[in-house]
């Protein structure tokens, strides 16, 4: 996820050290994953917070597929 969250980043064009606020699709496939690890995608990612929102929550969601079979949505934004 966090190799994930790293190349969209790159794709919006943020520089190496802008903080943004994350918004991940829960899944139930990774939600457990995603809380054990909060802290550390967080600071991976330079991301001020990390919230598990439901599919039509995010307006602005970028598919990401993070293994075979496993797609959710991830949205970014700078701060």
């Amino acid at each position: 996820m966090v190799n994930r969250i790293q190349n969209l980043r790159k794709d919006a064009g943020l520089e190496v050290t802008d903080k943004i606020n994350l918004r991940v699709e829960k899944q139930p496939e990774i939600d457990p994953a995603v809380k054990k690890n909060l802290s550390y995608i967080c600071a991976e990612t330079l991301a001020k917070s990390l919230i598990l929102a439901e599919k039509d929550e995010l307006k602005n969601g970028v598919d990401v597929e993070l293994e075979e079979g496993i797609t959710t949505k991830i949205e970014l934004q700078k701060v």
